[in-house]
């Protein structure tokens, strides 16, 4: 039985019997979601590919996010990671897709963003012609070292994702 407070067990439990897939979008994070998704036996199922974009290029090259948003917002941003979670989802042509993007630390953060702060995106690709498609942004700030924040940034992905998968699976709850 699937431990119900780790969260990719729960993803797991969620995606592992569906005909639906996941891609993983990662600055911060430098992987960790990814990892943690294969954490769990059976993430072959529905694990299809992750993005590691540190760098404003591969998040141009790779997600497809405009010069616009980074140049104006800055990578850490809801804007961006919003461009991140669909651009991950439509080019792996996954069902789902999750971005995370902040400042790790223990330099890089300003009064407006301070280390710790990471901003999360979840996507999704409902059936064509629904108009149920959506992106879904959070923001935290994380309280701990570099290693802490990194952590607790991809288990708040994983959670963020897996409110959402269950807020499409049982839309009346």
């Amino acid at each position: 039985m699937a431990d119900a407070t780790d969260p990719a067990e729960r993803l797991n439990a969620l995606l592992a019997d569906r005909d639906e897939t996941l891609a993983t979008a990662e600055s911060l994070t430098g992987g960790l979601v990814g990892s943690r998704v294969t954490d769990a036996p059976g993430a072959s199922a529905y694990f299809d590919r992750g993005f590691v974009t540190y760098t404003y290029d591969a998040k141009r090259e790779l997600l497809g996010v405009s010069r616009e948003s980074l140049d104006a917002h800055g990578a850490v941003s809801d804007p961006v990671v919003r461009e991140m979670a669909a651009g991950a989802r439509d080019r792996a042509s996954a069902d789902w897709a999750v971005a995370t993007t902040g400042i790790a630390g223990p330099t890089g953060g300003t009064d407006e963003k301070p280390v710790g702060l990471v901003y999360f995106g979840v996507a999704h690709a409902a059936p064509w012609g629904t108009e149920e498609s959506f992106v879904r942004t959070e923001r935290a700030v994380i309280d701990g070292d570099r290693d802490a924040v990194k952590r607790g940034a991809a288990e708040t992905a994983l959670d963020a994702l897996v409110r959402a998968i269950e807020d499409v699976a049982d839309p009346g709850e």
